[in-house]
C-alpha cells in the first residue's frame, strides 16, 4: 500500500505510533463539553445558547464551531414550527385599549405585564395553561393549570404574580380580548389591585408576541418532548419548566442571554 501511494514504510509507521496533537485533543475535550451541555440542557439549548453557557464557565468557543460539531453528530436543538394565527370575531364588551403597542421591554420591574392561555394536550383531555410574565426581565411572575379555561384560571394566574412581586398602581397588564379577559371578575381583580388593563387589537396576536413566544419554547422544548399522559406528570413538568429552568436558568435572547433572574439581580 506504502508503494502504490508513494509513502514511505518508516513514515507510515511514525504516522500510526504518532500521539494526537495538541490541537486534536483540545477539539475532542471541546466536542464532550457541547455534547454535555447539549444533554444537561435537555436539547432545548442550539449553537448561539450553548456558546453563551460554554462561554460562562469558561470554555472558549464560538458559535460556528459549536454549530459544526452538532452538525456532525446529527443532532439539533428542538425547536417548532412558524407560528399561524386565524383570528375569530369577538364581543366588544370590556374591551381595553392596546396601550402596550407592542412596546415589549420595560425600564424597571412590575412597569408591564403580558399574560395569556394556551392549551395542552394530554393523552385524553386538554390543560390549560395561564401565565403572566414581567417585560423586564420576561420572568414567569404568576402561572396557573387547570382543566378548564374559565375566569378563575386567569384570575389564579393574576393573584400569584400580584403576591410575589407586590407591584404598585399604574402596573399595565396586557392580554388578548379573549372572553376571560374581559370578565367581570378579572376586570375587577386589576382594578383592585391598581393595574391599567391593556388587549390587543381585535384578530392580531402579534400584539402579545412575546407570550406567544414563551408558549412556543415551553411546547417545542418540553411539552412534545415529553408527550406527558397524567394530569400529575403535567403538573411537575411545568412546575420544573417554569421555576427552575426557565426563570432561573434558560439563557433570554431579548435579555442578552442570561435568565430572567440572574438579569433582575445585575439590574437590582
Amino acid at each position: 500500500m506504502c508503494r502504490v501511494l508513494e509513502v514511505s514504510a518508516s513514515g507510515f509507521y511514525r504516522w500510526r505510533g504518532r500521539k494526537p496533537s495538541q490541537s486534536s485533543l483540545k477539539h475532542e475535550k471541546l466536542e464532550q463539553q457541547v455534547l454535555d451541555s447539549f444533554a444537561c440542557y435537555k436539547a432545548r439549548y442550539g449553537a448561539p445558547r450553548l456558546v453563551k453557557e460554554l462561554n460562562a464557565l469558561g470554555v472558549k468557543c464560538c458559535q460556528n464551531t459549536v454549530a459544526t460539531i452538532l452538525k456532525a453528530r446529527g443532532i439539533r436543538a428542538r425547536n417548532g414550527k412558524a407560528f399561524r394565527y386565524s383570528p375569530r370575531t369577538e364581543a366588544m364588551t370590556n374591551v381595553a385599549d392596546n396601550l402596550l403597542r407592542r412596546r415589549f421591554e420595560a425600564k424597571k420591574p412590575n412597569q408591564r405585564w403580558t399574560t395569556d392561555i394556551t392549551y395542552i394536550w394530554l393523552k385524553d383531555r386538554w390543560l390549560y395553561l395561564a401565565t403572566v410574565m414581567d417585560l423586564y426581565s420576561r420572568a414567569i411572575v404568576g402561572w396557573s393549570l387547570d382543566t378548564s379555561m374559565t375566569e378563575r384560571l386567569i384570575t389564579q394566574a393574576l393573584k400569584m404574580a400580584l403576591a410575589r412581586r407586590q407591584p404598585k398602581p399604574g402596573l399595565i397588564v396586557h392580554s388578548d380580548r379573549g372572553v376571560q379577559y374581559r370578565s367581570t371578575a378579572y376586570q375587577d381583580a386589576l382594578m383592585n389591585a391598581g393595574c391599567v388593563p391593556s388587549m390587543s387589537r381585535q384578530g392580531n396576536c402579534w400584539d402579545n408576541a412575546a407570550m406567544e413566544a414563551f408558549f412556543s419554547r415551553l411546547k417545542v422544548e418540553l411539552i412534545y418532548a415529553e408527550n406527558y399522559d397524567s394530569i400529575e406528570r403535567a403538573k411537575s413538568g411545568i412546575f420544573e419548566y417554569i421555576e427552575i429552568f426557565y426563570n432561573r436558568v434558560r439563557r433570554h435572547s431579548a435579555i442578552g442571554y442570561v435568565s430572567p433572574a440572574e438579569f433582575e439581580r445585575k439590574c437590582a
